[in-house]
């Protein structure tokens, strides 16, 4: 196996060479979307000396790309990655190699991605998580059928219409971002489970263990979860259970090449590879979140913890220039105005326009305003909104709106959206993306909403 890593660099890519077998070409031509992260783009060619069977499956490739113009050049800055039997491309390169090492060991792609899921919230704590949420994509090759696992968050039972207003009828934003108010039910256990359970074909046992030896082990801390902690060591000592885990003693920041040692978590972890999601909203660690999150003036009842329940969902499907885009569906808003801004990109001469020229930024920046102007207006929990999913993703309305676009001159907001404003959109969010010999991939987007979400960890769980 061969890896590339890229120190302080959002993005680290590994390959896994496990046997000689390439993917099928075919599969190149499925492209799984979730919010903004087109997976494909990632299968690319690294420049070092190939083996026998890498010159093969460079040689197929560069067949193909003959006929299409390459999305990579020799001169870039950075070289993409050339794997034949799997691919797992997550932010922090720890828990790409957790995902590897499962495919290696024959595991498939969702077993790599649930893998990768717990680990990341040992090695990247501001988002990587389970007390968090977020949606899943799977694609299963054999079947030709793709699947999307809804796992976000939800209220609590006592939540209601008015609870991060003052008398006054304004909204208190600290309720809302760093309170106990301002927690969900978790789902990430519940969603990764479900997904394990239905499509993956290890043992919980075998995907778990590598996040609880990390968390126990501990992890040398990269310079950029210093930088980051150093960051949010004001905010997050608002929590003494939270500067107990994330600080040395007397608060005193991490550096870069010392280890970060989580034992709390990994009894969390643990709990959950023997009891299943029992071990997460049954028992011990549901009364710790519970009683973290109401001392901290939440709603989060043990009957909150023992009711939640992950939903599988119909894929949002579009086309573009001849790929099929599937994507999440509602409650995320990311599939739906992908698909309705690509239907609209369709219609302009990109390829002669030229890629980050200023008439292709105008443009996509053109229908990309619109999108968000309809997110702000349509897009809803599909539980409690009708969420106009199929007209918002039409070729029609997608025509509709490339008509509408000036290509010399930028429209007013006040032409596309009442809102002057268009709505910010988090950075805190984490994606990866994995595909394994047969075929099949994973696209994971999941969350704490903010930079370690509320700020709170459970006492005595680990858990953010």
């Amino acid at each position: 196996m061969t890896t590339h890593k890229f120190p302080q660099q959002p993005l680290t890519i590994d390959r896994n060479n496990v046997t000689e077998k390439s993917l099928k070409q075919n599969n190149l031509k499925k492209i799984s979307v979730l919010a903004l992260t087109i997976t494909t783009l990632f299968t690319a060619s690294c420049f070092s000396e190939p083996s026998k069977n890498q010159q093969q499956a460079k040689n197929n490739v560069t067949n193909h790309v003959k006929k299409e113009t390459p999305i990579y050049s020799r001169t870039a800055i950075h070289h993409p990655v050339w794997a034949e039997n799997g691919m797992v491309a997550s932010q922090e390169a720890l828990a790409t190699q957790v995902g590897v090492d499962i495919l290696k060991q024959g595991g498939n792609a969702i077993d790599a991605a649930v893998a990768v899921g717990y680990a990341l919230a040992v090695t990247l704590p501001r988002a990587g998580n389970i007390g968090g949420g977020g949606f899943m994509v799977i694609y299963l090759a054999a079947e030709k059928r793709s699947i999307a696992i809804d796992y976000r968050e939800m209220a609590p039972s006592k939540a209601h219409r008015d609870m991060y207003l003052d008398e006054h009828g304004n909204a208190i934003s600290r309720l809302s971002r760093f309170h106990g108010l301002a927690t969900g039910i978790p789902g990430t256990v519940m969603g990764m489970q479900l997904a394990l359970e239905k499509y993956g074909t290890m043992t919980k046992e075998q995907v778990i263990e590598p996040a609880i030896k990390l968390a126990r082990e501990g992890i040398k801390v990269s310079p950029d979860l210093a930088g980051s902690l150093a960051a949010m060591n004001k905010r997050l000592r608002r929590w003494p259970s939270t500067y107990d885990v994330f600080y040395k003693k007397g608060g005193v920041n991490y550096a870069a090449n010392e280890t970060l040692f989580q034992p709390e978590l990994a009894h969390s972890l643990t709990l959950i590879k023997q009891h299943g999601t029992d071990g997460f909203y049954k028992g011990e660690t549901a009364k710790k979140i519970s009683e973290a999150v109401i001392n901290a003036g939440g709603l989060i009842t043990l009957e909150d913890m023992a009711s939640y329940k992950a939903v599988e969902r119909e894929t949002v499907k579009g086309t573009y220039r001849g790929y099929d885009v599937v994507s999440m569906p509602p409650p995320s808003s990311g599939g739906v105005h992908i698909v309705q801004m690509l239907n609209a990109l369709e219609q302009f001469p990109i390829k002669e326009m030229g890629h980050n020229s200023a008439d292709t930024v105008h443009v996509m920046t053109e229908v990309m305003r619109r999108a968000y102007a309809d997110r702000s207006h349509y897009l809803g929990d599909p539980d409690f909104a009708n969420v106009p999913a199929s007209a918002l993703g039409s070729k029609v309305y997608g025509k509709q709106i490339a008509a509408n676009i000036d290509r010399n001159k930028a429209t007013p907001s006040s032409e596309i959206s009442p809102n002057k404003k268009l709505p910010y959109e988090s950075n805190e969010t984490t994606q990866y993306s994995i595909v394994d010999k047969w075929g099949n991939a994973v696209s994971n987007t999941y969350t704490l909403n903010f930079s370690y979400g509320s700020g709170l960890v459970a006492k005595g769980t680990g858990i953010l």
